[in-house]
């Protein structure tokens, strides 16, 4: 089954990369509490699978971005 996506410039969810927390982190080259800080505030969407988190890899570059511009 596939899955249509709300908007078309959406991708569809079985495209989406996940990220780890630890990837996360290390990608933004900051601990894995501000990650935790960042999703749990809801600046960075990520997805709750049992314990762990997940988080769009598209999300940490939109956030990136727009953090990056935000600074300066």
């Amino acid at each position: 089954m596939e899955m249509v996506a709300k908007d078309p410039g959406e991708a569809s969810l079985s495209q989406v990369q996940f990220l780890t927390v630890a990837e996360v982190a290390a990608m933004m080259r900051v601990s894995k509490m501000t990650v935790y800080r960042l999703v749990h505030s809801g600046e960075l969407p990520a997805a709750r699978v049992g314990r762990s988190f997940r988080v769009p890899k598209d999300a940490v570059q939109d956030y990136l971005r727009n953090a990056y511009h935000d600074a300066g």
